[in-house]
């Protein structure tokens, strides 16, 4: 999966990191910015998508796409495919741009939308990323847990960064009998959840 990343996905990846680190030297405002996850949580999350059982694999908030090149590379390798949803069309149009400069398209499907209005695609769900505003993160788990299948895996991102906002959902998950949760201190923070 790693040995080698295909090129025109590197190329991708190395694209997004580079405007990333440039918006975050400029200042550019916080909401206008890609806000994307770090590489080492991208290979966690292509490592925990690849150990994932068969079924639906989603990602609510996809920014740009960067993350879901690191989940395309465990969808290429276990024969799955990626449905990821986003509500700003800035941010679908880059994802679009994204997803066919790396050659993914194959494997990843764009939904321009909120995943809560297309409650028909969310079935039989392997694995779930979540990485949308916060104030949005116990609506999304309470939606996902109950279509999850047994053995699923449901990540949610920023939940250390964003501890002051985020502990009352992440202490919900760690009560909730049907998972088994743990908090992994990658990047800005994990909350990774197997479906009992």
């Amino acid at each position: 999966m790693f040995h080698p990343i295909p090129s025109r996905i590197l190329e991708q990846m190395r694209r997004l990191e580079a405007i990333d680190a440039r918006d975050r030297v400029d200042g550019t405002p916080h909401l206008e910015r890609l806000r994307q996850i770090p590489p080492e949580t991208g290979r966690l999350l292509a490592i925990l998508a690849a150990s994932a059982p068969g079924g639906t694999y989603l990602e609510i908030g996809t920014i740009a796409g960067y993350s879901a090149l690191y989940m395309a590379l465990a969808c290429s390798e276990g024969g799955a495919r990626l449905i990821k949803f986003e509500i700003l069309a800035e941010k679908s149009r880059m994802a679009e741009e994204t997803f066919g400069l790396a050659g993914v398209d194959d494997v990843v499907e764009l939904v321009h939308g909120d995943a809560r209005e297309h409650k028909d695609r969310l079935e039989d769900i392997a694995f779930c990323f979540l990485d949308a505003e916060k104030d949005s993160y116990r609506d999304f788990y309470d939606l996902m847990i109950p279509v999850m299948v047994k053995g699923s895996l449901f990540v949610a991102d920023n939940v250390i960064s964003h501890a002051d906002i985020l502990q009352p959902f992440v202490d919900h998950a760690l009560a909730d009998e049907r998972v088994d949760t743990v908090v992994v201190p990658i990047g800005r923070g994990e909350l990774v959840c197997r479906r009992r």
